[in-house]
């Protein structure tokens, strides 16, 4: 049988419940038992797909906080600096708004390279502020992320794949969103899900017609089944 490829998951509305929240179970074991890299590609702060990794017990191969952070496995990348995003905030703030996430703010405690904003809370504002400091706000449909337009999900997976010996072109790539987009044009098959939004579905090689974690996990069978055919 010829072995899996490699592949590239995002997190949020890709490996969690078909209901739209918490990580489904049910890709513990698929993932624990490829046998090939699987590189987690997210939006979310570097120690959730750290831990996420660990919890699932594969290889802790990240691209984090939208490629502004990458782990090889042996080496931290920062390809940002979230000075300029932080000012973006405290400028929204002063203007009166909010994160919009309590002030504990766990969604942003940990991030080393961006800001993420509540999606409840007004976007065109932030927008504005963000322009005048350089950087661009995407909405992931889980949150507004404040960036710097440079850093993709793109350039950190052909750094990881670089350090650890693969070749982009032999990846498969599973997303949901806008910020999937990179991953998809850098790998040599890609599939968004259902539930994914207009950009990565016009992006995808093809598009499942499972939800969530039900579309990765068909994605799942189907790239096995036709590696063992």
């Amino acid at each position: 049988m010829a072995a899996d490829p490699p592949l590239v998951l995002d997190v949020d509305g890709t490996l969690t419940r078909p209901e739209g929240w918490g990580i489904d179970p049910r890709v513990f074991d698929p993932l624990r038992e490829w046998d090939a890299p699987v590189v987690i590609a997210t939006g979310k702060a570097f120690p959730y797909p750290v831990a996420l990794c660990h919890f699932i017990g594969i290889p802790e191969l990240v691209v984090a906080e939208n490629g502004g952070v990458v782990y090889t496995g042996d080496d931290v990348f920062f390809t940002a600096d979230r000075a300029a995003a932080q000012a973006v905030v405290e400028e929204y703030r002063a203007a009166g708004y909010d994160p919009g996430w309590g002030p504990e703010d766990t969604v942003n405690r940990w991030r080393e390279t961006e800001i993420a904003v509540n999606r409840e809370q007004p976007v065109e504002p932030l927008r504005e502020i963000a322009a005048e400091y350089g950087l661009e706000v995407i909405d992931t449909g889980y949150a507004y992320h404040v960036k710097d337009a440079d850093p993709t999900k793109g350039e950190g997976l052909e750094r990881i794949a670089d350090h650890i010996g693969i070749d982009p072109a032999d990846c498969v790539a599973v997303g949901d969103s806008i910020n999937d987009v990179s991953t998809f044009e850098t790998v040599g098959r890609s599939f968004a899900v259902a539930n994914a939004d207009e950009a990565a579905t016009a992006a995808a090689d093809e598009v499942f017609d499972e939800r969530h974690a039900d579309g990765t996990l068909a994605v799942l069978e189907r790239v096995r089944g036709a590696n063992s055919a």
